[in-house]
C-alpha cells in the first residue's frame, strides 16, 4: 500500500511540473494534474499534497537536496579563494550540472521560472534556496573576494544574478528541449556564458551617482 501511495505521489509530482513549466501556475487546476498523473480520482492531488502551494514546495524539495548536495561539493573544493569566478562557478554549476544529469527533455528549470513569476508563490523558491548553508557560503565568499561595492549596488547585483540564473537557466532548458539548437546547445556551453557574464556583472564599476557613496572613501 505504502509502495502505491508513493508512486502516486512520484506521477503526481512529475505531472505537476511538466503542466506549471509549461502553462503557468495559475492556469493549471489540482484536478488537471490529477488527471495528468492518470489519477482516477480528481481529488488525488487533494488527498497526497493538501493545497497546491503544497504541491509547490514539494516539487522543490525533490530537486532541492540533490543541487545542494552538489553545491556543497564545490565549495568544499574552493574554500578560501579569492577568485569570483570560483563562487559564480558553485552558484551556476550545482544546477546545471543537475539539470544535465537528468537527461532530456527536463522542466524543472521552466517549473522555477513560472514559480518565481508568480508573487504569491516566488518567497517558496526563496525560501528553499537560503536554507542551503552552502549557498550562504558561496554569497560570504563572493562578497569577502568581489570589488568593494556601496551596499544597495551589491544587493542589486545579487538581485540580477538570481534573476539571471532563473531566467536562462529555464531558456537553455526550453531550447534544448526543442533539439539544441541556438546558442545553448548544451548544459555546460549555458554554464560558461553564465559564469562569465556574471563575472562581469559582480567585476562591473559603479557609476557615479548622489545615491552611491563610494565605500572606499571614507566621509568626512
Amino acid at each position: 500500500m505504502e509502495t502505491r501511495a508513493a508512486a502516486t505521489r512520484d506521477a503526481i509530482l512529475v505531472a505537476a511540473e511538466r503542466l506549471f513549466a509549461e502553462r503557468g501556475l495559475t492556469l493549471v487546476s489540482n484536478r488537471q494534474v490529477s488527471e495528468a498523473a492518470g489519477q482516477g480520482n480528481n481529488a488525488a492531488v487533494n488527498y497526497h499534497f493538501g493545497t497546491k502551494t503544497d504541491l509547490v514546495r514539494a516539487i522543490l524539495r525533490k530537486h532541492h537536496p540533490e543541487v545542494t548536495a552538489r553545491r556543497q561539493a564545490l565549495v568544499a573544493g574552493i574554500r578560501g579563494s579569492d577568485e569570483p569566478r570560483d563562487w559564480i562557478g558553485c552558484w551556476v554549476r550545482p544546477a546545471t550540472d543537475y539539470l544535465e544529469s537528468l537527461g532530456t527533455p527536463t522542466w524543472f528549470a521552466r517549473f522555477s521560472a513560472q514559480v518565481m513569476a508568480e508573487p504569491a508563490y516566488r518567497d517558496l523558491v526563496t525560501t528553499e534556496a537560503l536554507s542551503d548553508p552552502a549557498l550562504t557560503q558561496v554569497l560570504e565568499g563572493l562578497n569577502r573576494c568581489s570589488p568593494a561595492l556601496p551596499i544597495e549596488v551589491r544587493l542589486q547585483r545579487n538581485y540580477m544574478t538570481r534573476l539571471l540564473i532563473v531566467d536562462l537557466l529555464a531558456e537553455c532548458e526550453r531550447v534544448l528541449a526543442e533539439g539544441g539548437h541556438g546558442p545553448w546547445a548544451s548544459w555546460p556551453v549555458a554554464a560558461n556564458g553564465l559564469v562569465d557574464a556574471l563575472v562581469g556583472l559582480w567585476l562591473a564599476p559603479v557609476s557615479p551617482s548622489p545615491g552611491h557613496r563610494d565605500p572606499a572613501r571614507p566621509t568626512r
